[in-house]
């Protein structure tokens, strides 16, 4: 069967900027900032200048007195993001932007995310970040709001990574980590160059290496990873580079799964049933990408990156017997091989048309994905009993072929020194194609296709009241389709794809402001999402999710920052995020109902975070953070709640600096308090096991050592 689903009511709504796009491609120089609608390889945003909610991290700031192992650590101050540590390496962090991605079990939907321009999002919308190095990261970026929309399938927001390109000294460095619960990690990391990058023929290079290990706070949630990153780049001549990528990340992780409310409350460390199942989820990934960017012109500017990867996934779920003797289940035990590829090629003019000044971005993006999934019964018979933790028979057999094609293009036109306008438009076209091998009697044919097609607008104004203070109003429409694996199971426990189930579409209003204040950045956002056909869950249980469209939902919210530094050396970050996210049709029965006005689940209504910090170059530095949380649903109905809570972090070291030797030396404690909490729901998971407990109090040192070679 075959699902056609195309939207034609955003015509109007692009058509003029795209008209007036098209319309300046003969035009000469503007240097004005601009938001480029696909991962960007250089410059990066402003936080300033950019007509969107964005947030910006440096690499120093992401590792000052971290244990560089998860985003969690330092990202989870900035507003409308919430990013929680599930304490589970089999399941990935728990990130949602906006609300967007709040609803996913594992992994991360909802929103894009890129490294080095390579997508960690799958053309169906799936992520991870298992596999970004923080010991080599150089920054991050994190866009909110209309203008996630130009990226694409499932953008309710985009994390932009790039990574430390190699410079002059050369240097190596060793860091190190030691923390509670048996944790470790040991990393290595070389960079330099030849030249300054701007002859033919000079080189730069960033390598590095990371090995981790936890026992895990939990019962059974010990794990292992292995992480490499490569960067290398070489100009080639006078208007050209080419930049090679490289980046590997080999995962055995035990998973302690999900508690009860009364589980929590007896005992947040145990893991009753991961035990007696084995649970546990082991992942490769390797992937390689080649970026070539050329100067055209004086004005004109191309890039082209390609890249290609793989990833194996075997997971043993905690599925009892009973279900999957049932002639349609799948088993216990998935078993996944993939392999994906892309190319992105985007060409930039920069002019005027009539003395406006303009910039033009143009380009196609081309994604593919082909899957081998296998599911096995996690069991076998020994001496007529079932002994569970061990691949048994073969449950499901499929090849899974997905791919998107979305040319884009976006314009930036200067029209007054002060007023700027900004507009774009993605037509963005998704298809699955799943072919069945697996065919027994009681287990028929499912495959089937689908296909969904959206135009994507997005727009923005911004007026520059001083050279410090900007305003800024933006509306854009995104869509975010189903992921392979939420179309794979109905809600009937029947076989073949999800077909009812639709892409959800969303419409966002923003309006906004910041300001420079001495050394300082105040922003404020205030925002209006109405997305219809939100994705949901449906059901969670047995280590498996079917999903449901759930009609009509609105999000409204305000976002407050302030990334102050004064006194020289002392800084202080401070954030608030309002988010009002309710379903505004009612649906459903029983445990399952759904009633207009209920909350979004695994969504928090109130974030707050205040951080004070001394870090001079040299010496003794310090600081301290307060995060806050409020109460949480962990379903539909509303009828349970993840508590609110607030956890206190303080951490200090020394920095030491000798000729070419540089040392840092620091300690941390987290949850100072030993406050008990839950850190992450499993949204809807059907046997009320939605809580995954945080640790209490909790430490770690760590130390780098670098030297430089000059």
């Amino acid at each position: 069967m075959k699902i056609i689903c195309i939207s034609s009511s955003s015509v109007r709504f692009i058509a003029v900027p795209a008209l007036l796009a098209f319309s300046c491609a003969c035009a000469a120089a503007s240097d004005e900032t601009t938001l480029v609608v696909s991962a960007s390889a250089a410059g990066g945003l402003s936080e300033l200048d950019t007509p969107a909610a964005v947030s910006v991290v440096n690499g120093d700031d992401l590792r000052l007195a971290a244990p560089r192992v998860n985003l969690s650590e330092n990202l989870s101050g900035l507003p409308g993001v919430q990013i929680q540590n599930r304490q589970n390496y089999a399941q990935d962090l728990q990130i949602s932007i906006r609300g967007f991605g709040a609803r996913s079990t594992y992994g991360v939907r909802g929103m894009r995310i890129y490294v080095d321009g390579i997508p960690a999002t799958m053309p169906d919308g799936q992520g991870q970040t298992s596999n970004i190095d923080l010991n080599s990261v150089d920054r991050v970026e994190v866009l909110r709001g209309p203008f996630s929309a130009l990226y694409g399938n499932a953008s309710g927001g985009v994390i932009n990574i790039d990574t430390q390109q190699g410079s002059q000294p050369a240097s190596v460095e060793a860091s190190s980590y030691y923390g509670s619960f048996g944790s470790w990690r040991y990393g290595l990391k070389a960079q330099g160059a030849t030249g300054d990058g701007s002859q033919a023929g000079d080189v730069n290079y960033t390598v590095s290496a990371t090995r981790f290990s936890t026992h895990g706070y939990r019962d059974h949630s010990s794990a292992q990873k292995n992480l490499g990153n490569a960067r290398l780049g070489v100009r080639i001549n006078d208007v050209s580079t080419l930049t090679l990528l490289f980046n590997s990340v080999d995962i055995n992780a035990q998973d302690a799964g999900g508690l009860s409310n009364a589980e929590w409350h007896d005992n947040p460390q145990q893991s009753p049933r991961a035990e007696q199942y084995n649970t546990r989820k082991t992942t490769r990934q390797t992937q390689a990408a080649l970026r070539y960017e050329r100067q055209m012109s004086e004005n004109d500017d191309l890039s082209l990156m390609a890249w290609a990867g793989e990833r194996e996934t075997e997971q043993y779920q905690s599925i009892p017997l009973a279900p999957q003797l049932k002639p349609t289940h799948a088993g216990g035990v998935i078993d996944l091989s993939r392999h994906y590829q892309g190319i992105d090629a985007r060409w930039t003019h920069r002019g005027a048309l009539s003395a406006i000044p303009v910039t033009l971005t143009g380009g196609l993006d081309y994604e593919t994905m082909s899957e081998r999934r296998k599911g096995y019964e996690n069991f076998v018979l020994q001496n007529g009993t079932p002994a569970f933790g061990y691949k048994g028979n073969l449950r499901r057999n499929e090849r899974n072929l997905m791919w998107n094609l979305d040319p884009y293009l976006q314009t930036s036109w200067q029209l007054t020194p002060k007023l700027t306008l900004d507009a774009g438009v993605r037509f963005s076209t998704v298809n699955f194609d799943d072919n069945d091998d697996y065919v027994t009697v009681g287990n028929g044919d499912d495959s089937g296709e689908a296909r969904y097609h959206r135009w994507l607008p997005a727009a923005a104004l911004k007026y520059a009241l001083t050279d410090a203070w900007n305003i800024y109003t933006s509306a854009g429409r995104g869509f975010e389709t189903p992921t392979i694996n939420e179309l794979s199971y109905r809600n009937d426990d029947q076989g073949g794809l999800n077909n009812l189930l639709q892409p959800s579409t969303s419409d966002t209003l923003e309006i906004g402001s910041k300001a420079r204040i001495g050394n300082g950045l105040f922003s404020a956002a205030l925002f209006q999402t109405d997305t219809k056909n939100e994705i949901v869950v449906a059901n969670n249980e047995g280590g498996r999710s079917s999903y449901k469209n759930a009609g009509q939902t609105r999000r409204r919210g305000l976002e407050l920052a302030l990334d102050q530094q004064f006194a020289l050396d002392w800084r202080l970050r401070m954030s608030w995020t309002l988010l009002e996210a309710t379903y505004r049709d009612s649906s459903g029965s029983g445990d399952d109902q759904v009633i207009r006005g209920n909350r979004l689940p695994g969504i928090a209504r109130n974030m707050a975070f205040a951080a004070l910090e001394y870090a001079p170059e040299t010496g003794w530095y310090g600081g301290a953070e307060l995060r806050y949380m409020s109460e949480i649903q962990t379903n539909d109905s509303n009828s349970e709640q993840a508590p609110a809570y607030a956890v206190t972090a303080l951490n200090g070291g020394y920095k030491f600096r000798s000729g070419n030797w540089a040392l840092d030396l620091f300690g941390r404690v987290d949850n100072l308090f030993d406050r008990s909490y839950v850190g992450s729901v499993i949204v809807n998971e059907g046997n009320g096991r939605y809580f995954e407990p945080a640790p209490g109090r909790n430490y770690g040192v760590g130390a780098s050592l670098s030297w430089e070679f000059n």
